[in-house]
């Protein structure tokens, strides 16, 4: 091997001093690393430049996968802290500015604003993935944190509805609907900065990193959110406690886009202009095919994530009797089980193949569903605990797809055909996996049917996964 490697600017430096490796080296050592030594020692100077160039290229590459992590990770910290923040003070916030005789009237009306922000994400996929794939993913993903930290700024100061009237719920329904555009956009969007900005065989790992910030916010809302509720009084909670975690949110978010700003424009894509006059047309026209296997793919992940980490605390509450706050911490547990093995089993991928780890998983979540929501109804704390714990390790392997996703799609309508997969099997699938829950507890009359869902659910992402076809050969580099 005459080209010399990154790692041996190291040997270089010193190649002639042999004795200081024979003072630090095991003579073991020393014997198998002489011959490479040697043939250092004798490279001319524009070897040992090959090898310096080397070695600043790679040092360049791993600082801006770092600050490519760091920028699409804590972007969907925000967007996901600022989703659990509200779902922990709907009732709150319906009493302000949704007053009624009725409470459960103003919790639904808060629900409904809430439901407003999902209703909107298919137009933000729209919107940021033609903004992705027509001026750049670093304008997209500044764009997408602005349409949130504004929002939450606006919310954390907006007058109730006793101070403004009607105009106070219907500022807050128009920010709920500017962040759900940003929410349409942001994931899919830096989940393709993530993987496009990193090294092909880190793809898998890089790209898992919108996972991990997506449940890290969920954490760090509730944490904050169980936190105020548990240490204020309920009067100061409903008076500026939830002004307060808002407001938090906001702090997050000029950060990143204090990140963001530093990321470098895409040269590739803007180099490629005369082929991104209508992107969004242009996926639909070239890609329809691929996008709809990819909303079956994502059909479990989908269903899985809404029924275990949403729904799933509603349904111990109803079946086992089990207390809220219990629930809450099983769940939050379950979370972090999740948060923690995302990156693994992104990096899993990168060895042995994004299709194998996909397959895993969803053949994971057909053998457990049934057998884990038995498990569930037994109304035992640590056995539950375990069970969830099991569900999340499957969920993930089915879910580590970021990077298959990705590159199931060629680079020029790369953000609006991912956005719109992506979000319309969010919305159809994950957002009414609790209601489809519920519709078929009551029809089956068992209280373990949602596990009948997530089986089916699997089973059709498995198919689409058969049929699909992986860009990613393990063991490139």
């Amino acid at each position: 091997d005459e080209i010399p490697h990154p790692t041996d600017i190291a040997l270089i430096g010193i190649s002639h001093a042999c004795a200081v490796f024979e003072r630090i080296l095991t003579p073991k050592e020393y014997a198998s690393a002489r011959a490479r030594i040697e043939q250092i020692a004798g490279m001319d100077l524009i070897g040992r430049e090959i090898a310096r160039t080397a070695h600043e290229v790679n040092v360049t590459l791993q600082k801006a996968e770092r600050v490519t992590a760091i920028a699409g990770l804590a972007g969907n910290v925000m967007e996901w802290y600022d989703f659990a923040v509200y779902g922990f003070f709907a009732a709150t916030i319906g009493k302000l500015f949704f007053p009624s005789l009725d409470a459960t009237v103003s919790l639904l009306a808060s629900f409904g604003v809430f439901a407003a922000g999902f209703l909107a994400r298919p137009i933000g996929a729209a919107v940021f993935g033609y903004i992705g794939d027509r001026i750049g993913r670093r304008a997209a993903v500044i764009g997408s944190v602005l349409a949130m930290v504004v929002p939450t700024f606006v919310m954390g100061l907006l007058p109730t509805y006793a101070q403004i009237g009607i105009a106070a719920p219907i500022i807050l329904i128009a920010m709920r609907f500017i962040q759900g555009l940003s929410v349409g956009g942001e994931y899919t969007t830096s989940m393709v900065l993530l993987v496009e900005d990193s090294r092909p065989n880190r793809r898998g790992h890089l790209g898992s990193y919108a996972n991990f910030g997506a449940i890290g916010g969920m954490l760090l809302g509730s944490a904050v959110g169980a936190t105020l509720l548990g240490l204020l009084p309920p009067e100061a909670a409903a008076s500026w406690g939830w002004r307060f975690a808002f407001l938090s949110g906001l702090l997050i978010g000029i950060v990143v886009f204090a990140i963001r700003r530093r990321l470098p424009a895409d040269e590739i894509i803007v180099a490629h202009e005369a082929d991104r006059k209508s992107p969004l047309l242009e996926a639909f026209r070239t890609q329809w095919s691929t996008m709809l296997r990819m909303i079956a793919v994502m059909f479990a992940s989908n269903v899985g994530f809404y029924l275990c980490f949403i729904y799933l605390s509603t349904w111990l509450q109803q079946n086992d009797h089990l207390p809220a706050s219990t629930t809450l911490l099983m769940n939050c547990i379950a979370l972090g089980t999740l948060m923690a093995v995302t990156p693994w089993f992104g990096g899993l991928s990168d060895r042995f193949g994004r299709k194998p780890i996909l397959l895993i998983g969803g053949l994971s979540l057909a053998l457990l569903a049934i057998p884990v929501f038995h498990i569930l109804g037994t109304g035992q704390i640590l056995p539950i605990v375990i069970a969830q714990c099991v569900l999340a390790l499957a969920l993930c392997a089915a879910n580590t797809s970021s990077a298959f996703l990705v590159e199931a799609f060629p680079k020029h309508v790369r953000c609006s055909a991912l956005a719109i997969s992506y979000n319309f099997s969010a919305a159809a699938f994950g957002g009414t996996a609790p209601l489809v829950a519920v519709y078929l507890t009551k029809t089956l009359s068992t209280p373990i049917a949602p596990a009948f869902y997530l089986l089916g659910a699997a089973i059709v992402s498995i198919a689409a996964l058969m049929i699909s076809r992986s860009e990613y050969v393990p063991g490139q580099a």
